[in-house]
């Protein structure tokens, strides 16, 4: 007799998951429901109080709408050491984490796998919009493939950026080729409690925060200057001809601008930032350009078309290259062209990835706005499969 795979969906309580396990039990899947619960503390939260057992209550309903199992996890100790913890320590170098990536890769692919192969399931399932798909290799093995979302406007893809073929093998995607209004369709016509549930925003299963109350938790607030870049700075400076040069961001000092204000700390801000930096009398909006950890420093530019925002290039550090595609990885001195963003939700930028023995550098067609340490970039090929990511260092 041959054995019927067991799949878990991970409910979340919101309407995505929610019809990704409609769908599966009407597929005649054996399919059970597990919510996790990975943060307990409110301190920063916008809301002053976790939003999980609204969501526990919406999911377990939907669970129950639908017909299957419901089971509950709490992975809040394994979320706070390989999420937050890692999310406190890049903001104190001056980098900024996507606490979203990271999540997936360590929390719902492994350590929420593991836990639901403890409850006996082949295949973790999530509501996210994305596209799989695999194909055999010469030599035997199948190889795995993700693909952007069939919605451009709500493709997930650059959030699984980090998975492995190990990890995708027991994945599965049901929404990912379908719509978000086809999928809040569905939910209404099958009287779902999540139907019309708004989405989550913020970091996740944290929620929205206040962020610098939320870092203050570690971090200690410690002021310092605010320096203002005017434009005439970059007026007769050199351009960057080599690809190290391009991917080299400006290394401002104070004296090479104005102090116009003061900050709280330098960690606490991020490129390209123009909220909360309590700058006023400019006929622009200031943004973050630079910050100096150092000396405890941030640089700010008016205007967002302010050279201090563009670079024409990035490197990602050797040990933070990451092929999703095992058998696509780069030889040295090679170089291949993809199609790449750095941040969630930007269009697809055309480029060019040089391999050198010092990391991989990503030369854009076009200078990019706001290149930003501690984030991912992420690479396609042209008919949308994920190929690789890696955190940008500079």
């Amino acid at each position: 007799m041959n054995h019927r795979p067991k799949i878990c969906i991970g409910l979340s309580g919101g309407v995505d998951s929610s019809v990704a396990a409609l769908l599966l039990k009407r597929q005649g899947c054996d399919v059970f429901a597990l919510f996790m619960q990975n943060w307990h503390d409110t301190t920063g939260t916008l809301h002053g109080e976790c939003e999980w057992e609204e969501d526990r209550s919406v999911a377990e309903l939907v669970a129950r709408k639908i017909g299957i199992p419901f089971h509950f996890v709490d992975l809040s100790d394994v979320y706070r050491q390989r999420v937050v913890d890692y999310m406190f320590a890049e903001y104190a170098k001056g980098r900024t984490p996507n606490p979203d990536v990271l999540c997936n890769r360590e929390i719902k692919f492994d350590a929420f796998w593991q836990a639901a192969r403890e409850l006996g399931a082949d295949y973790v399932a999530t509501g996210h919009y994305c596209r799989k798909d695999s194909f055999t290799a010469p030599d035997g093995h199948t190889v795995y493939r993700i693909l952007a979302g069939s919605d451009p406007n709500k493709d997930q893809s650059y959030f699984l950026c980090q998975l492995s073929q190990e990890q995708l093998a027991t994945a599965l995607f049901p929404i990912g080729d379908i719509t978000k209004p086809e999928v809040r369709r569905l939910a209404r016509e099958a009287d779902l409690p999540s139907a019309d549930k708004k989405d989550s925003q913020g970091i996740c299963f944290v929620g929205k925060v206040d962020l610098p109350v939320f870092l203050q938790q570690q971090i200690k607030p410690r002021e310092g200057d605010i320096v203002e870049i005017f434009r005439d700075f970059y007026e007769g400076r050199p351009v960057p001809q080599t690809i190290e040069e391009m991917a080299e961001p400006i290394r401002y000092k104070r004296g090479d601008g104005k102090v116009i204000g003061r900050h709280i700390g330098a960690q606490y801000y991020t490129i390209g930032q123009r909220k909360g930096l309590g700058i006023g009398g400019h006929a622009e909006s200031s943004f973050l350009i630079a910050n100096d950890m150092e000396n405890n420093l941030i640089f700010v530019g008016e205007g967002q078309d302010h050279p201090g925002l563009y670079r024409r290039a990035l490197r990602i550090r050797p040990e933070e290259i990451h092929w999703i595609r095992p058998d696509l990885t780069m030889e040295p001195y090679t170089e291949r062209r993809y199609n790449v963003r750095i941040r969630y939700r930007q269009p697809l930028q055309g480029a060019v990835l040089h391999h050198r023995p010092d990391g991989l550098y990503i030369v854009f067609d076009v200078p990019q706005r706001g290149i930003t340490p501690g984030q991912f970039a992420v690479w396609y090929a042209d008919d949308g499969e994920m190929v690789g990511s890696g955190v940008i260092d500079k």
